[in-house]
């Protein structure tokens, strides 16, 4: 035993135990207010919890008896409370999934009819329009280049007049 007292006035240089761990100073005024502040408020809820936890063992010391004799109403009772409520969440869920089942087939069907009917026809009509365009292009080429070569075989031929109106 006094082995161990050495030694921990040993590993503490100054010998003073506890306080030699503190800064110079005591604790600041904050710290002494923020202590007692919770010290007053933990104590107060420690308080009620256990003032709470009476009252429940109370409540249940004397419920008890009560639930075992009317258990015999109590339980089928609760049971078809119980079963009520959930058929009728069950009927509410089914109905909800009865009508948006309904409503996506609705919508699918209308976007079948007539979606790829007017797709097809917007489709037609755009590739209409660019062939026609491509048409005009390529018969403005030719018609520059039959004329080009029309121009270029009556300049080369010799002894041609060209007549200019």
């Amino acid at each position: 035993m006094a082995d161990f007292r050495q030694q921990q006035h040993q590993q503490r240089p100054g010998g003073q135990g506890f306080a030699s761990t503190l800064p110079g100073k005591g604790p600041s005024t904050s710290q002494v207010l923020a202590v007692v502040t919770l010290l007053s408020v933990g104590g107060t809820l420690l308080f009620l919890s256990g003032l709470t936890l009476v009252g429940t063992l109370i409540g249940l010391a004397v419920t008890t008896p009560v639930f075992v004799i009317f258990s015999p109403v109590l339980v089928p009772t609760a049971l078809v409370i119980g079963l009520g409520v959930l058929g009728f969440l069950a009927s509410g869920a089914f109905g909800v999934t009865a009508l948006s089942s309904l409503s996506w087939m609705a919508s699918h069907s209308q976007s079948l009819i007539r979606g790829p009917l007017t797709q097809t026809l917007d489709q037609a009509k755009r590739k209409a329009q660019e062939t026609a365009g491509q048409l005009g292009q390529k018969a403005r080429e030719t018609g520059q280049t039959v004329q080009g070569k029309a121009q270029e075989a009556t300049k080369g031929a010799p002894g041609q007049e060209v007549s200019r109106t």
